[in-house]
Order: C-alpha cells, then structure tokens, then sequence
C-alpha cells in the first residue's frame, strides 16, 4: 500500500517537471536552448517530455 502510493507520487511528480519542461522549451523557443540553460542533454528533456506529457 506505501509502495502503491509512492509510486503514484513520483509518476505525478514526473509528470509536473515535464509540463514545466514542456512550458520552458516553448518560453525558449527549443527544447535544445532549454536542456542547454539546465546543463542537460537536449535528448533527456526531449525524452522526458515526450514521455511524460503525451497519453
């Protein structure tokens, strides 16, 4: 039961980062001069994004 609902938090919580990630590449203008801002690779936002904010 602890596990079920820790593992629902941390989905949520993947899903927010990603729709903010989402709402940063589009202020932007590229999910490649965001992930550069963040010091990230331009494919674990793109990844992140794509993953977390599609159904």
């Amino acid at each position: 039961m602890l596990l079920e609902q820790l593992e629902s938090q941390l989905e949520q919580a993947r899903r927010r980062r990603a729709e903010a990630l989402k709402e940063g590449a589009e202020e932007l203008g590229s999910v490649y001069a965001l992930a550069k801002q963040l010091h990230l690779s331009w494919t674990a936002v793109a990844h992140a994004i794509k993953k977390y904010t599609t159904e």
